[in-house]
């Protein structure tokens, strides 16, 4: 068994391989909601996205096998996920636009704010629990509202993509500012390397 401090630099691991499993079915989940209009199947393959976003993490602790690709293959599969899932549905009519429109934004502007510290040599930030907090009411919202537009409970579903919905657009802004101010106190601290 490879010594812990070898880890971090390891492409190969069983958690890294569940990151890519995870960025993998953004496509498939794309073409199922947009190409076979199948809201159904398109809310559970992002029901097995989101619960995945659970496992990675977890098997990275358990197996002592996280690393730094790992660190970064995590949220950019939560990042294209939730993007899709957003900028799908919102072109399906699955998600309203209430939930869709400041959700988007939010992600844009943190993909700015992420590009703007890698570019300037800051390296990238350190995801805050608050932050996975959100994702995960997120991850409870989005998939809902399909499920209610394909038709099962939609009564039931269609409260609970609302509430996790409100729940997971606050989280979500909360954690913005939070991350904005851990940006400029990065970039405040540490100049960035000459060029």
């Amino acid at each position: 068994m490879p010594e812990a401090h070898s880890l971090p630099h390891r492409v190969w691991t069983i958690p890294n391989a569940v990151s890519f499993a995870r960025m993998l079915a953004v496509p498939y989940f794309l073409w199922l909601l947009l190409a076979q209009d199948d809201a159904r199947t398109a809310g559970l393959v992002l029901i097995g996205i989101g619960a995945t976003d659970w496992v990675d993490g977890t098997l990275a602790r358990l197996l002592d096998q996280q690393s730094e690709l790992g660190r970064k293959l995590d949220p950019i599969a939560d990042r294209l996920a939730i993007v899709a899932a957003i900028v799908g549905g919102w072109i399906a009519g699955v998600v309203p636009a209430l939930i869709a429109a400041p959700l988007l934004v939010r992600e844009l502007l943190m993909t700015a704010l992420t590009a703007r510290l890698v570019a300037g040599g800051w390296g990238t930030l350190h995801v805050r629990y608050l932050g996975k907090l959100a994702t995960a009411a997120v991850y409870g919202s989005i998939p809902s509202f399909y499920l209610a537009a394909a038709g099962v409970l939609p009564n039931v579903f269609q409260a609970l993509g609302w509430t996790a919905g409100v729940i997971g657009v606050t989280l979500y802004w909360v954690t913005a500012i939070q991350y904005a101010g851990d940006a400029r106190r990065a970039m405040s601290a540490d100049p960035p390397p000459s060029r």
